[in-house]
């Protein structure tokens, strides 16, 4: 009897003995498990928090971008329009000066020209085509012509703080066709690009026939090399005066024809680079867009301009 309790009672101690590392290895293994655990869910925990991060960094973004743009705009605009208004009120400064000079000329002289360029002014930022003004005199009135161009030009120049390209036909009126076109090209080009904002051609009617087609680059409607720029022309007609009766439609209608017998007639040659009427047809669309009588003024310096 205590050999079989001894037995039992080996087999009870055996028993526990094999049981108890398993319960050891099962605690280990679910320790294990957490300490693995535990871990990831920081590093869940982590990446959520740099997702919400960046999800918060990017609405700031898009947020004050925009808001930044409005704002810079707005400074930009404003700044913008003080120096469009500063443009308009030297404009007009300057030729209410004039028209208190030039007191011979049509008021519709100074009404048309005036808002037709301060339109031009207006738009500074929706230039489409250049402003084109022909100015055209008697023989009488030359004087006052070339003096009243000028001074306009500077008027509209100047509001800009900029200056004026001169050309004299007079002065190019010899020489080869060709030779004039590359000058007045260069003359204009050059000037424009170097900021000026209006050029003054007097004497258009004396260029050579030929080099006028230059100004199809200039003066077109759609497609000019400079849109946010000025060209006044001169037309010195072949007669002492102009009747005051005459309507501007028929001023328009005597300088269109005075030009077409000057440079269509039967002593001008005529080659590729010549003129011909359907390009002085086209020519005139683009340089007739205003045509202002100029009237003789009195008290108008022997050299020079007022």
């Amino acid at each position: 009897v205590s050999e079989r309790k001894a037995d039992s009672h080996e087999k009870n101690q055996g028993y526990y003995s094999t049981s108890t590392p398993q319960s050891r290895s099962k605690s280990q293994y679910q320790s294990s498990v957490r300490k693995q655990s535990q871990p990831l869910a920081k590093n869940d925990g982590e990446s959520q928090d740099g997702f919400h991060k960046m999800w918060t960094l990017l609405l700031v973004l898009f947020v004050c971008v925009p808001l930044l743009y409005v704002l810079w705009s707005g400074i930009q605009g404003g700044t913008s329009s003080s120096r469009d208004a500063e443009i308009l009120q030297e404009f007009r400064a300057r030729m209410k000066k004039l028209k208190n000079t030039y007191q011979s000329q049509d008021p519709n002289l100074w009404r048309r020209a005036h808002v037709f360029l301060e339109k031009h002014l207006n738009a500074s930022h929706m230039h489409l085509k250049p402003a084109i003004l022909l100015f055209t005199a008697g023989r009488e009135a030359e004087k006052a012509l070339r003096c009243l161009s000028n001074e306009i030009a500077d008027a509209f120049a100047s509001s800009q703080n900029a200056t004026t390209i001169r050309i004299n036909g007079v002065d190019k009126a010899v020489q080869h066709s060709d030779s004039v076109k590359l000058e007045v090209d260069t003359e204009l080009s050059s000037g424009f690009r170097e900021g000026k904002k209006v050029a003054v051609v007097h004497r258009f009617e004396s260029l050579p026939a030929g080099s006028t087609l230059i100004f199809y680059k200039y003066c077109d409607h759609e497609n000019a090399a400079f849109k946010d720029v000025a060209l006044l022309l001169t037309v010195l007609l072949d007669e002492p005066s102009l009747r005051k009766s005459l309507t501007f439609q028929e001023v328009e209608e005597k300088v269109r024809d005075f030009l077409w017998a000057k440079f269509t007639g039967s002593d001008v040659p005529s080659s590729y680079n010549g003129m011909d009427t359907d390009k002085l047809s086209g020519l005139w669309s683009r340089i007739s867009q205003l045509v202002l009588p100029v009237w003789p003024e009195k008290g108008l310096p022997l050299e020079g301009c007022t």
